[in-house]
């Protein structure tokens, strides 16, 4: 199904209110609305290889930006590996490649931001958000269409409490269903994750989740894993009785079934752009400069709002990358930043940024160095 025109509308409003808590020491909105059309137009002399790693759920958008740029481009050549967020920022860090795709900003916790600053070594590395992606729960379970779950609910499935399909938990969220006894097969990603990160941030936030929100799925929960955002979409829709989470497009493309999940004032919301939108609207900007780290209230009690969302980021050095690296990646994500590329999104079932947050994102990339 298509979102585009839900999609642009939306975009312009998560985007504003993202943007009205600001960050300082971005250059105007001028000088970067002049490069990212620089970066859109055709650059023959512009030769190369990008090596990138990183995030599978913006998998379907870097495929994109891909085919888009190298035919504007085509001495230049981007290698983007979808191996996960984890992966992604350790070779970013290890500096094997130029710049990283993750679900989720640096980790303090993890000391993140001051390896990869030491990685950038004349520089620092900074978290450019590209695209919103709304992350779905999905399921597999043939005449049950509209299923709710709530936050607890949620938690006790993917902790194993949970496990068949007319458990009278379910059945409380589902009073007017016909729920079968079906066991449920929950799937989790088995490599380390963003969108991991930010669904047990979700479970974290609302529903006693008793293990600490990370990249990697925690052992110590039951599941089965599967490789990747494809890998989930496929797993999710060949098992009959099958639960998960993934990105709205994956969800999209593969036309799974999607829950209705509670939001913090107890209503069940369908996921839609919109209703994603406005989880993204009460969100920070938590980063200084042109780092623009965001944090999310997975608790919102905003009417109609979808509470489960990812901000999918690109990670790289402000200065500090090769002369000719830092080139390339400065055109490359320019072009993404471009209206070209992020209008490119509204089919693949993104929310593209728009207003003052795309003007920052434009500075931000405009720095690098």
């Amino acid at each position: 199904m298509k979102y585009a025109g839900r999609l642009a509308a939306v975009a312009v409003v998560g985007a504003l209110s993202l943007a009205a808590c600001g960050t300082d020491n971005n250059t105007s909105a001028g000088s970067t609305s002049s490069a990212a059309a620089t970066a859109a137009g055709n650059d023959n002399g512009l030769s190369g290889t990008i090596n990138a790693a990183g995030s599978s759920a913006q998998g379907n958008a870097i495929d994109q930006w891909k085919k888009d740029f190298q035919a504007k481009n085509p001495g230049v050549s981007l290698n983007y590996q979808p191996s996960g967020s984890g992966a992604g920022v350790q070779a970013f860090i290890q500096g094997t490649i130029a710049f990283a795709g993750s679900d989720s900003a640096l980790k303090d916790d993890k000391g993140e931001p001051a390896a990869a600053d030491a990685r950038c070594k004349t520089g620092k590395a900074i978290n450019i958000p590209m695209v919103t992606g709304p992350i779905a729960v999905v399921y597999n379970l043939p005449g049950v269409d509209g299923l709710q779950l709530s936050p607890k609910t949620l938690g006790g499935i993917f902790n194993g409490k949970i496990t068949k399909w007319d458990d009278a938990a379910i059945k409380a969220d589902n009073p007017d269903a016909k729920l079968p006894s079906t066991p449920i097969q929950a799937f989790h990603r088995a490599d380390e994750s963003g969108t991991s990160d930010n669904f047990t941030k979700f479970l974290a936030a609302t529903a006693d989740w008793p293990y600490e929100p990370a990249k990697a799925w925690p052992a110590e929960a039951k599941g089965q894993g599967a490789k990747g955002s494809d890998g989930i979409a496929s797993s999710v829709k060949g098992t009959e009785g099958a639960v998960s989470y993934v990105e709205l497009s994956y969800a999209e493309n593969s036309q799974l079934q999607k829950a209705k999940v509670a939001n913090g004032a107890g209503e069940f919301v369908e996921l839609t752009p919109e209703s994603a939108a406005k989880t993204v609207e009460t969100a920070e900007v938590k980063g200084t400069g042109n780092d623009l780290k965001l944090s999310i209230d997975y608790a919102t009690k905003t009417a109609g709002a979808y509470p489960i969302v990812l901000v999918t980021y690109e990670i790289t050095c402000e200065k500090g990358l090769q002369p000719e690296e830092a080139k390339l990646v400065k055109s490359f994500l320019g072009y993404t930043a471009s209206d070209e590329g992020q209008n490119a999104l509204k089919e693949l079932g993104y929310a593209p940024l728009s207003g003052e947050l795309l003007t920052k994102v434009r500075a931000a990339v405009e720095a690098i160095s």
